[in-house]
């Protein structure tokens, strides 16, 4: 009787532990994710409050609607339109070469390769991802360029070609990893419901998995936008310093990223338009990641398929 007292009373004081580490674990958890959202908040605070000083010394119409950036001159030029440019010229080369490589590593790893292949091929993709932008960028101006300038003699050094396919080739592994996670969650009794019916692997690819998984690789697709919106390293190195509207993708130019490298390597003294001008190329190239999340979702929420 009395070892049966003890025994219960042990069980007893289990309880009351298990019922307060129940209580204590979700406002730690709680915390975590308080310290998320205040890291959030800050920065935008900080991006919001430096651009509000900025367009304070600088027309807010002239930012967002003139095409000529030249804040080193004298009578400085405030047009963002120029970087804009710069940067979606990169990202769309780099998705015009990522997407069908990615999209299609995806469909060969989920519908045709065996395990033993798929387990060799996932790891070097992702060894692949882990590679530092750096060295992307090196790679870029010291292998890429000269390849393109042996092929087009009118290419110069400093261009959007060369970032644009280092880029897309930065993605690719997200693409496909994305992708191919939502190719594989599509049930087998989908797919071996279209080859009873008679179709062929490839037509059961294109016409039943991808419509199936068309929301994972959607979002796959613009989260790898939103990371080459994003990119620094290689834009800086291989895409060059020179603000450019044109559609010419030979010339050198300067995306957002690259612009906020070169100010914060010390060429602008703390408190000039220069200095501020930082915060409001930030705050646009915040909106892009913004706007690339957003419409992650949408895709995500508008072509879902539950099974």
């Amino acid at each position: 009787m009395s070892s049966y007292n003890i025994q219960d009373m042990i069980e007893k004081n289990n309880k009351i532990q298990k019922k307060k580490y129940e209580k204590i674990i979700p406002v730690i958890l709680f915390c975590i994710t308080t310290v998320s959202v205040l890291a959030t908040i800050g920065i935008l605070y900080t991006l919001l409050s430096q651009s509000f000083e900025f367009f304070q010394r600088v027309s807010f119409f002239e930012f967002i609607s003139t095409a000529n950036w030249n804040p080193y001159s004298a009578d400085a030029e405030w047009g963002v339109f120029a970087l804009i440019m710069g940067t979606l010229k990169i990202v769309g080369i780099a998705v015009i070469f990522a997407v069908p490589i990615g999209v299609g590593a995806a469909i060969y790893l989920s519908e045709y390769a065996s395990d033993r292949t798929r387990r060799v091929i996932k790891p070097i993709l992702e060894v692949l991802a882990g590679i530092p932008t750096v060295v992307y960028g090196f790679f870029a101006i010291n292998f890429i360029t000269p390849l393109l300038q042996g092929i087009w003699g009118e290419i110069n050094l400093y261009n959007a070609v060369s970032p644009g396919i280092v880029v897309g080739i930065m993605i690719i592994p997200m693409i496909t990893s994305l992708s191919e996670d939502a190719m594989s969650s599509v049930p087998n009794a989908t797919r071996e419901a279209s080859l009873g019916m008679g179709a062929t692997r490839l037509e059961t690819a294109f016409k039943v998995i991808l419509p199936a998984a068309l929301s994972g690789i959607m979002a796959s697709i613009v989260l790898g936008v939103s990371r080459a919106v994003g990119e620094t390293m290689i834009v800086s190195i291989a895409a060059g310093s020179t603000p450019n509207a044109s559609l010419d993708l030979t010339e050198s130019l300067q995306a957002m990223t690259a612009f906020i490298v070169q100010i914060t390597s010390g060429d602008a003294a703390y408190g000039t338009d220069l200095y501020f001008s930082l915060f409001a190329v930030g705050m646009t190239l915040f909106i892009f990641t913004l706007l690339m999340n957003v419409i992650s979702q949408w895709f995500t929420k508008k072509f879902k398929e539950d099974y």
